[in-house]
C-alpha cells in the first residue's frame, strides 16, 4: 500500500483493546508501549490478553451455536507458547500438536492429554511413543507407516483413537508454502490411499478408527475454499468424528479482507449440514485467525539512512519475524507515539541479509533514532519461527490486560546461546 492510511485505518490492524494515551502513545491492554519497552527492553512482543480471550470465546460459542457437538482445537504451531496454550485451554479449547515439543508444552500448560490431537507427516517412533505414553487422545494418521508405529507403541489391552488425514483435492488461493489440500501435497493421503489406511486401522486390535481429517491450508481468505473440503470426506463414509482443519486467514494489511468468523462458520457448517451425518462430532483447528491480530511487536529504531530509499533499521528483524523473508507476508508499522502518516520508508532489521525487511514502503511520521516502532498482527508464527541468526537472542513475551503487564517468556541471555555447547 503506497497511499497514506488514516490513524483509524492503522488501528484496525491492532488488538481490539488498543488505544492512544493523551500524548499519543499507543496502549495495548491498558499498558503504554513505552512503559513496557522501558521495563522489558526491545524487541518485545505484547499480547493483548483480553482480546485473545474474547477471540477464543467467539470461536467456541459461534461454532457451538451452529453445531452443538463440536470442538475448537487450537493449532499450537501458530503460537506454541505455554502461556498462550494455558489461556486457550482455560477457555475450553483443545490443542492440536505437531511434534514432541508441542506435546510437552501442551502438557506443561495443563492441557488434558485426552484433548490433544497429534499431527505430522513424519512422526518419529520417539514422538509416537511420547504421545501414546502421555495419553494423547487422538492421533491423525498421515501415512501407512504411522499405523505400523502406532500399532507397535500401544500396550496390550489399550486402544488409540485415530483420524485419517485425507487430501481433499482443493487448490487454495494462498502462498504455495501454505497450501496443503491440493493433489501432490506432502500431507495426508489420497482418497484411494485413505481407504487402505482405514482398512488397516479397522483390522488392528489396538487402534480405533474414529473418523476423518482434512486441511486446505493457511492464510486462506475465501470461505468457499475452506468449505470445499467437506464433500470429499463424506465420500469416504460415515464416522463419529470429522476434523475439518483450520486455515482461516488473518488481516495483516489494509487490503486484506478475510471472511468474518460468522461468514467462515456459515460456509463450513453449511457444507457439513449438506454432506455429513447429523450425529457426528465436528472439530475445527484454527490457529492464525485466533492469535495473529492479538499481538504486536515493539522495536527501537537504531538508525535512519536517507537516500533513494530511506531505510529505518530496528533492533530486531528476521530473528523474531521470519514471515516476510519466508513467504513474503506483508506487515504494516507505525511510530508508537506518532501513529499514522508521514514519509514512505522501508523498515529493515539488523540481520546480515538483504531479505531482512520488516515492511517495504510504509509511511512513518518523522522516524528518528530511539523512536519506538510497532508492528501489528505478529501473534501468528513469529514466535514459532524465532531464531538465533547472527547470535540474536529470542525476544520476551508480555501479556497486557487491564493496565497490568506480566512477562510470560523472558528474553534469552547470552549464556542461553552457549547452553547446549559441549566442551571436552
Amino acid at each position: 500500500m503506497h497511499s497514506v492510511p488514516t490513524v483509524d485505518d492503522l488501528l484496525t490492524l491492532f488488538p481490539s483493546d488498543t488505544a492512544r494515551d493523551s500524548d499519543g502513545m499507543l496502549t495495548v491492554g491498558g499498558c503504554r508501549l513505552d512503559d513496557l519497552a522501558g521495563e522489558y527492553g526491545t524487541p518485545v512482543m505484547v499480547v493483548a490478553e483480553g482480546s485473545l480471550r474474547r477471540r477464543a470465546r467467539d470461536y467456541r460459542d459461534l461454532l457451538a451455536r451452529r453445531w452443538p457437538d463440536s470442538q475448537v482445537v487450537f493449532a499450537s504451531k501458530a503460537f506454541p507458547c505455554t502461556a498462550v496454550q494455558r489461556l486457550l485451554v482455560s477457555e475450553g479449547l483443545w490443542l492440536d500438536v505437531a511434534g514432541g515439543g508441542e506435546i510437552v508444552a501442551a502438557l506443561a500448560a495443563g492441557a488434558d492429554p485426552a484433548t490433544l490431537v497429534l499431527h505430522g507427516n513424519a512422526k518419529t517412533t520417539e514422538e509416537i511413543a511420547l504421545a501414546v505414553g502421555s495419553g494423547v487422545g487422538t492421533v491423525v494418521v498421515d501415512n501407512l507407516d504411522d499405523i505400523v508405529r502406532l500399532d507397535a507403541a500401544v500396550p496390550p489391552g489399550h486402544t488409540q483413537d485415530c483420524l485419517v488425514r485425507v487430501i481433499p483435492g482443493v487448490q487454495a488461493s494462498t502462498h504455495a508454502a501454505h497450501a496443503t489440500g491440493h493433489e501432490g501435497s506432502k500431507f495426508g493421503l489420497s482418497p484411494a490411499a485413505a481407504k487402505q489406511a482405514i482398512a488397516r486401522i479397522e483390522a488392528s486390535g489396538r487402534l480405533r478408527m474414529l473418523g476423518l481429517h482434512t486441511h486446505v491450508g493457511s492464510q486462506i481468505l475465501r470461505a468457499d475454499e475452506l468449505a470445499a473440503a467437506v464433500a470429499p470426506l463424506a465420500a469416504l463414509g460415515q464416522y463419529p468424528v470429522y476434523d475439518l482443519g483450520g486455515g482461516l486467514g488473518a488481516r495483516y494489511t489494509y487490503a486484506d479482507r478475510p471472511p468474518t468468523l460468522d461468514e467462515y462458520l456459515d460456509a463450513l457448517i453449511g457444507a457439513a449440514r449438506e454432506h455429513l451425518p447429523t450425529g457426528a462430532r465436528i472439530l475445527i483447528e484454527p490457529g492464525r485467525s485466533v492469535v495473529a491480530a492479538n499481538a504486536v511487536t515493539v522495536y527501537t529504531v537504531i538508525t535512519v539512512k536517507p537516500g533513494a530509499v530511506t531505510f529505518v533499521a530496528v533492533d530486531g528483524g528476521m530473528g523474531d519475524n521470519l514471515e516476510v523473508a519466508l513467504v513474503g507476508q506483508r506487515f504494516e508499522a507505525t511510530i508508537a507515539n506518532r501513529v499514522g502518516g508521514g514519509q514512505m520508508v522501508t523498515v529493515v532489521g539488523r540481520h546480515c541479509e538483504s531479505g531482512d525487511v520488516l515492511s517495504d514502503g510504509v509511511p512513518l511520521d518523522k522516524p528518528r533514532v530511539s523512536d519506538l516502532l510497532v508492528v501489528p498482527a505478529t501473534g501468528a508464527y513469529c514466535y514459532t519461527m524465532s531464531n538465533n541468526y547472527n547470535g540474536a537472542r529470542r525476544i520476551p513475551i508480555v501479556f497486557a490486560s487491564g493496565g497490568q503487564a506480566r512477562q510470560v517468556v523472558r528474553r534469552e541471555s547470552w549464556q542461553d546461546l552457549l547452553a547446549r555447547d559441549v566442551t571436552v
